[in-house]
């Protein structure tokens, strides 16, 4: 008797919840949506929830469903589904996502303002409870973090798809997203107000969820911020990024420049020259400070013809570009433009002309390294003196701010060739390891070739034969290097090493005549001239001129 009094009071009271249930309550449903997130071959990756939070289709979520996915769908209340079009903000401690679907008319949930207290009521409502009913519960216990956010703990069975399906009010207010628990049967929900308050800042390509997330991220709100994801989209991002970033920012700020210039550079890439070219002329319709437009669009075509020479597109000459330089000079005399004009003169040929410009420049605001380090590359092509160019060298170097001692890595590279061309051969050892050590040590096979000849006319014979290994180690199928070691090894008697280092340049390139030159000349060093002579009759017959002269001198 006294268990089946127990189960009417059960029955009662579950009774008395359903009746007593807001419809406010059943309302939220139209606001919960199923989440599904795609690998990049297509698959699905994961499934969740989540809420509409405005008409406008900003939503929040889970984060983890979204981590290392290509892309996102939702499927709201009535079985409409399209994508995810933007990340908003993440955060990985509470697992929560902000973004946001376009092309779907969304119903919001309002979100409380008001947070909820121990013992108040409290519903969860799942994805598809349009017809169900929702979990009613009541709040055990509430912590508060970062001094305003509430974080919510229920003890109750969570359903089956229900994580981060939202939690609501008596007023059909949502106050937090599900979390189960991982430590106990609690479940958990973090306040909505948070997630909200989630949002990309300007370095938003660093953040390691987002970079984990095949979505692209919102621009901020704020313009400099904005700038800056830009500006970093195109060192960080993929291509598909880059262009969601750069289509956005001209969406965002359709009068400044950078987007325009940034989507030129990414079309130039492509060899798009013509939709670049269109691109420009858009900017120099929107753009409200025209000097910018202009000086941008002679850049982009200086640019293109400077490192895309190879491909034709009629339309873009030097004249071009120094004619649209010229009109934003004329609009606004900048020292920039200026300098941009100088360039493009250099580039047409006229070494003197631009010579006087970049050192007319001196005397104005832009004093600046680099006008020296231009400067003497216009004196290099008009054929001066060497000491002429390394004193323009010397002052690139010296007013390069020791805080950004790298930007000098070219300026050291260029005098070491100066040092070069007047036998100053530890001079310019020195500047080619500064070079070196500026760039991070990252160097070519060709350039620890060219640093070994210098060390070898510096007599600088154990550096020189390092870097011939350095070069073989990176290349080793280029038979010079080879044949560069082996005859280093030759003259500062290492004969056997010489032999080896010669045998295997003639088993690389059998029709290369130096190795079986040199193998000859080192096998006849150690006494073996039955063995040399060969070789330098096989270097003979493979045209090389110095082996008769040689043959004749040991044959005897």
């Amino acid at each position: 008797m006294k268990h089946i009094i127990t189960l009417i009071v059960i029955i009662i009271t579950g009774c008395t919840q359903c009746i007593a249930q807001p419809s406010a309550v059943k309302n939220a449903a139209k606001s919960v949506f199923k989440l599904t997130t795609y690998k990049a071959d297509g698959t699905v990756l994961a499934e969740g929830n989540g809420i509409f939070t405005s008409p406008d289709g900003i939503c929040v979520s889970s984060l983890t469903p979204f981590l290392d996915a290509a892309r996102a769908t939702i499927t709201d209340a009535k079985g409409h589904t399209t994508e995810v079009t933007r990340i908003i903000g993440t955060d990985e401690l509470y697992d929560m996502i902000k973004f946001k679907v376009e092309g779907i008319k969304s119903t919001p949930l309002e979100i409380a303002a008001k947070p909820l207290k121990s013992g108040d009521k409290a519903w969860l409502v799942t994805y598809g409870d349009n017809k169900a009913q929702p979990v009613g519960t009541t709040v055990k216990s509430v912590e508060t973090f970062m001094d305003k956010y509430s974080y919510y703990i229920f003890t109750m069975q969570a359903p089956e798809k229900s994580e981060a399906c939202p939690f609501i009010n008596e007023q059909g207010q949502v106050i937090g997203l599900m979390q189960p628990a991982t430590t106990s049967s609690d479940i958990h929900a973090v306040d909505v107000n948070y997630a909200m308050s989630l949002k990309t800042t300007g370095f938003a390509l660093n953040d390691p969820n987002l970079r984990r997330i095949g979505i692209a991220p919102a621009l901020p709100t704020d313009k400099e911020q904005a700038l800056l994801v830009l500006i970093m989209s195109e060192q960080n991002a993929d291509s598909i990024k880059h262009n969601a970033i750069v289509n956005d920012f001209i969406k965002q700020y359709p009068t400044l420049i950078d987007g325009y210039t940034a989507k030129a550079r990414m079309q130039v890439n492509a060899d798009n020259f013509s939709g670049a070219d269109a691109t420009m002329d858009e900017a120099l319709k929107n753009v409200e400070k025209k000097d910018e437009a202009h000086s941008g669009y002679g850049k982009i075509i200086y640019d293109k013809l400077t490192f895309k020479a190879d491909k034709q597109y009629e339309p873009w000459t030097l004249d071009k570009a120094a004619e649209e330089t010229q009109k934003a000079y004329s609009l606004n005399p900048q020292p920039t433009y200026r300098h941009q004009l100088a360039q493009i003169t250099y580039a047409k040929g006229d070494y003197q002309k631009a010579y006087d410009e970049f050192t007319a420049l001196l005397n104005s605001s832009m004093n600046v390294p680099e006008l020296y380090y231009e400067a003497a590359q216009c004196k290099t092509m008009l054929q001066a003196p060497q000491q002429e160019i390394i004193a323009l060298l010397d002052s690139a170097i010296n007013k390069t701010d020791t805080l950004r001692l790298r930007e000098a890595a070219p300026y050291f590279l260029a005098r070491a060739e100066a040092y070069n061309a007047v036998d100053s051969f530890r001079q310019a050892v020195f500047d080619y390891t500064r070079y070196e050590i500026l760039m991070g040590g990252r160097m070519s096979p060709q350039f620890y070739y060219i640093r070994s000849q210098t060390e070898t006319k510096a007599r600088l014979y154990q550096q020189a034969l390092g870097d011939l290994a350095a070069a073989i180690l990176l290349d080793p199928k280029e038979p010079t290097y080879y044949a560069e070691m082996a005859s280093l090894q030759l003259k500062v008697n290492l004969i056997d090493e010489a032999i080896k280092t010669a045998t295997r340049c003639t088993e690389l390139a059998p029709e290369y005549s130096d190795g079986f030159l040199i193998l000859g000349l080192a096998q006849i060093g150690k006494g073996d001239k039955t063995a040399g002579l060969p070789n330098l009759e096989k270097a003979k017959e493979l045209g090389n001129p110095q082996a008769q002269p040689l043959i004749d001198k040991y044959s005897k």
